[in-house]
């Protein structure tokens, strides 16, 4: 459903998260690796979330990617997802009719709303702060 570079901002930015609460900042190696993405990739991406003010950047010996507790306890997957793939991705025509609606719609357009309203309430009521919680204590995991 996303694009795989918004695949790899969500589990960065999970994984930023889940290392500013242990108090620490990585560095684009560390989250590289973490993830399983490509390095060039995820300083792409890391690019793109440090200019959107999602997760901060910091140069030298002390420094890296990290991302503090109060965005920690704001930001949804939304805003994550917005930021790479836009708003349309979560609107867009199942079938990538540009004409789709409730008027107009395409033959799956009645049996995928449901569908739809499901995931814009899971990702704008999904908190990074959840993630990170049940990351700690191991009932899940960002990295195949």
């Amino acid at each position: 459903m996303f694009s795989k570079g918004c695949e790899y901002a969500i589990r960065s930015v999970i994984f930023i998260a889940n290392k500013s609460t242990e108090g620490e900042r990585c560095t684009l190696q560390e989250i590289s690796i973490g993830i399983d993405s490509p390095l060039a990739f995820t300083a792409k991406i890391l690019q793109r979330l440090t200019k959107s003010d999602i997760v901060t950047s910091k140069k030298g010996p002390n420094g890296g990617f990290g991302i503090s507790t109060n965005k920690i306890n704001k930001t949804t997957l939304a805003e994550i997802i917005h930021i790479i793939d836009g708003s349309a991705v979560l609107n867009h025509c199942v079938l990538g009719l540009d004409q789709c609606s409730d008027t107009h719609p395409c033959p799956v357009h009645h049996k995928f709303l449901p569908i739809r309203n499901e995931i814009l309430q899971l990702v704008h009521y999904t908190y990074l702060k959840e993630i990170v919680s049940d990351l700690s204590i191991l009932n899940t995991y960002i990295r195949t």
